[in-house]
């Protein structure tokens, strides 16, 4: 595994793209979308309002649902979530309440593993997304794991 560069939020048209699921969600269409796109609703650390995120869910456990910080642990919605862990999430048509669980380094090794075994492709695209460059090995998914957050969402 290779770290090739520190990941930036989108801009422009990119980030327009990536904002398309939340719109659909916001309108109503959320059973449009994909169900490897998660709707998360959190409270914001500092203004306390509700704030929005859709993610990739990159695991399963159980009947939670598994995401990982791509931009890290500055990321907003994740510094959000560690303050307020009480969160509402959508997969398609179905809401529920959740709690937002951090996971440790070794958990979020072997749910990247698990991810880049089930989706090569979307596995390395996934992780050049984050800054890596992998090539496909178990061990490298498993690295990438260990350097960016992951967070178990918990349905009530």
């Amino acid at each position: 595994m290779e770290i090739i560069a520190q990941p930036a939020p989108p801009r422009g048209l990119t980030r327009l793209l990536y904002r398309l699921p939340n719109k659909l969600y916001r309108a109503g269409f959320g059973r449009l979308v994909p169900a490897r796109l998660l709707y998360l609703v959190h409270i914001g650390r500092k203004s306390g309002r509700r704030r929005t995120v859709v993610l990739e869910v990159v695991g399963r456990r159980g009947g939670s649902y598994v995401v990982c910080s791509g931009f890290g642990p500055s990321a907003d919605w994740y510094r959000n979530v560690l303050a307020t862990p009480e969160v509402d999430i959508q997969v398609r048509g179905t809401r529920s309440r959740a709690k937002a669980v951090v996971l440790d380094a070794e958990e979020g090794a072997e749910i990247m593993a698990e991810y880049g075994a089930r989706h090569p492709r979307l596995g390395r695209n996934l992780a050049r997304y984050m800054g890596f460059a992998v090539d496909g090995s178990e061990a490298n998914f498993r690295e990438v794991g260990r350097r960016r957050p992951f967070v178990r969402l918990d349905p009530r």
